[in-house]
């Protein structure tokens, strides 16, 4: 049986294990608001840029456009974004696992795949992995801002346009609620002017227009001008789903920590209080004997 020094010292180690993870609940919950309250900003501009592409593809040929025109998938490119810290569940493992399932699944079918880490939860992850890493962006969901995300952006959208990779895909978790977060993996390149199924319930499909819309210039014009803003919006809205997903998983992680600790701390407080009074017993005992020997 440990002493009685070794359970104090583990009883006070406990004690602030819980006092840590109670802050970093703490401070997990109030990142999660304001993250929240970007995402609900951002998600209604994301889906009607989506369905104004829609609109605009319309009818127009596919070649017209680069970033609409489709090849044939021999050289692949992923995003995936992860976290630089961890201490967030299984946040990271999910969305490393799937973006390794697809690797492994599509591998065959292509000549190249190469991956783009944003986060170094996720290079350490692939750093011992068979797959070609590329750049690696790191403290980008710790301070994420638009230019940042627009950077990115910009150079999948070079790498694509110069003809390095015939594909773009994006591995993200989308967030649900605080204790919730669903891995996608969605192609980014070429875009699909209508990627909404038809199987998709109709709540969730945009709102066709029912009458013929005059652009200013051109309607080519104008395509030509957001076909690059939606893969920025689109990179911006999935850096911000990650950073909410982060701080949801954070929050629920560290919360169930502080519970943990609390039910180890009673339990080390009860093994404690058990030794303490087996010692004491044990000197009654001796007290009691010594007297009963010199009385005899």
């Amino acid at each position: 049986m440990p002493s009685l020094k070794a359970i104090r010292r583990r009883i006070t180690s406990v004690k602030s294990t819980g006092k840590i993870t109670r802050a970093m609940k703490l401070v997990a919950t109030a990142k999660l608001r304001r993250a929240q309250e970007r995402l609900l900003q951002m998600r209604p501009y994301a889906m009607r840029l989506s369905e104004m592409i829609s609109e605009l593809a319309a009818g127009t040929d596919p070649e017209s456009s680069p970033l609409l025109a489709t090849r044939p998938p021999k050289r692949t490119l992923m995003l995936v974004l992860t976290s630089d810290r961890g201490l967030a569940g299984a946040y990271n493992a999910n969305v490393n696992r799937a973006a390794w399932s697809w690797v492994q699944r599509h591998k065959d079918k292509r000549d190249h795949i190469e991956m783009r880490i944003v986060g170094k939860k996720g290079r350490d992850y692939f750093k011992s992995r068979a797959v070609t890493t590329g750049h690696v962006y790191t403290d980008v969901l710790h301070n994420l801002t638009q230019d940042r995300a627009t950077g990115i952006g910009r150079e999948l959208v070079a790498a694509y346009v110069d003809g390095h990779f015939d594909e773009v895909f994006i591995a993200y978790n989308e967030f649900k609620s605080a204790i919730a977060q669903k891995v996608q993996v969605q192609r980014l390149l070429p875009i699909q002017p209508d990627p909404w199924s038809e199987e998709a319930p109709a709540h969730e499909r945009p709102v066709r227009p029912t009458v013929d819309t005059i652009f200013e210039p051109s309607k080519q014009d104008v395509l030509q001008a957001i076909l690059p803003l939606s893969i920025h919006v689109h990179v911006y809205r999935a850096l911000l789903e990650s950073v909410a997903s982060e701080m949801g998983a954070r929050m629920t992680a560290m919360d169930a920590a502080t519970k943990n600790a609390g039910e180890l701390l009673a339990r080390i407080t009860l093994q404690y209080n058990r030794a303490r009074q087996a010692i004491i017993t044990t000197e009654l005992m001796e007290i009691t004997s010594g007297s009963e020997a010199l009385k005899g």
